[in-house]
């Protein structure tokens, strides 16, 4: 397969206007200066900021130093941490934005979709704006009118297709703007995260066209926080740090490669960065008990545990109607579930002490094996709502596989994130009922009798 894509020491830096504080006059008069051999005009003596050159300070490199090949046929999910550059190489190869350094050469017809309504003009109709965006993509109006009637069919906005879209939810917007896109037959499609705009009705229905974009052997380029997704769409995957291309490898070893990259906390949290609350009350440190306390750092798979929150309570105020969360996300900081002393009515009594701690039991945890992270959330709903402290990313939990169902049979965490309790039986003589109107056949609006 030939090469579609190359990067060669790439690198895109930007400069941080609240640093520099200059005007493009101040920028002018700079440049002409020094093309004539004179002085710095707006330098003064003692002034860092104002000097001839600019400092390192006052720039950021969003890019620096990246090489990379992507073959004819390839599908790259790009991942990272947000900051670390996916978007910017994206841009970069749409021709969004120039690169500071560097070059990328490309083979073929690129179409991208990097942010909701790129390219689309408010006060136009969405008909208006299918046939301008397919004609700023490369699309000829015969082609337009051709696939026309798919599109809009695709985006599920025909009601709305001559209604100015400034009158469009975001996510009507990006359904356009995604049927747009996916239906101009590039040789190379790129995408950013936009689809996490549409609704789970949406996504399944783009990541389907994808996938069928994908088997007639286009090159695909997605960014995407979705492990799932990338597991399942991509063959390649590319992890960007800070920046850098930090690994490149199968899509498995990349996520592999960027859950590892977060490294692990202790329980102990009284030096942890990053709170967000008054402090007033603050959690100092989490462990994990059996229901008959014996301490552990590991859970098994369908096990009662017991999170002890530690807590100080600094003001020695008895903070009442305290509402306390946990939340358990998986290794690429997707939420998974949330539970919470509001769900359960449970209450912590009239007053807490200076010393303590908030427990709560999880019942047959229902998590196959892995590393997840735990985030906690304290607030009072006295009087008015006050946050008392949260931390995300507070501590792993490590689950080791138990025996969930009783049969020595459990899925892995690649068919699944939770497990749910159910049982199968079969019915001889059971039949569908006539009269159920099936779903999205029947007008609810038309039925209605008053």
């Amino acid at each position: 397969m030939s090469v579609v894509i190359k990067l060669e020491n790439l690198g895109k830096r930007y400069r941080l206007g609240d640093i520099n504080r200059r005007m493009l006059y101040e920028d002018l008069q700079r440049f002409w200066a020094r093309a004539r051999g004179k002085p710095d005009p707006f330098a003064t003596v003692g002034d860092p900021v104002k000097t001839a050159h600019a400092t390192e300070s006052g720039e950021i490199w969003a890019l620096k130093n990246v090489d990379l090949e992507i073959r004819d046929g390839d599908v790259v999910g790009i991942i990272g941490r947000n900051g670390s550059g996916k978007s910017t190489v994206l841009k970069i190869l749409s021709k969004i934005t120039a690169p500071t350094e560097g070059r990328a050469l490309i083979k073929g017809r690129i179409a991208s979709l990097l942010e909701v309504g790129t390219g689309f003009h408010a006060e136009l109709t969405g008909r208006d704006n299918v046939y301008m965006n397919a004609a700023i993509l490369g699309m000829s109006k015969t082609e337009v009118d051709r696939k026309f009637d798919e599109i809009v069919d695709f985006s599920g906005v025909e009601k709305f297709i001559d209604t100015p879209v400034k009158r469009y939810s975001s996510g009507m917007m990006v359904r356009l703007a995604f049927a747009v896109a996916a239906h101009i037959e590039p040789e190379i499609l790129i995408i950013d995260e936009v689809l996490a705009v549409g609704d789970a009705a949406f996504q399944k229905k783009c990541l389907g066209k994808v996938s069928e974009v994908a088997r007639e052997g286009r090159t695909i380029l997605f960014v995407s926080h979705q492990a799932a997704a990338v597991e399942n769409l991509c063959t390649r995957g590319v992890v960007l740090d800070g920046g850098h291309v930090v690994f490149q490898g199968t899509q498995t070893e990349a996520l592999g490669h960027y859950a590892d990259s977060f490294g692990h906390f202790t329980g102990d949290l009284r030096d942890r960065k990053g709170r967000k609350g008054s402090g007033d009350l603050r959690v100092v440190a989490i462990e994990m008990r059996k229901p008959d306390g014996e301490r552990i750092t590991t859970v098994a798979t369908g096990q009662d545990v017991d999170i002890f929150l530690h807590f100080e309570n600094h003001t020695g105020q008895s903070w009442p109607e305290l509402k306390v969360y946990i939340d358990i996300k998986n290794q690429f900081d997707i939420p998974l579930f949330r539970h919470g002393n509001l769900y359960t009515d449970d209450s912590f009594g009239s007053g807490l002490p200076s010393r303590g701690a908030l427990v709560c039991r999880l019942k047959r945890l229902p998590l196959p094996a892995g590393s997840y992270r735990l985030d906690y959330l304290i607030r009072t709903q006295a009087h008015r709502s006050i946050l008392l402290d949260q931390l995300e990313a507070a501590v792993d939990l490590h689950v080791d596989g138990g025996d969930f169902y009783g049969t020595g049979r459990v899925p892995s965490i690649h068919d699944g994130s939770c497990l749910v309790e159910g049982q199968w039986r079969l019915e001889t003589d059971a039949t569908p009922d006539p009269v159920t109107p099936i779903l999205g056949k029947t007008d609810p609006v038309e039925k209605l009798s008053i």
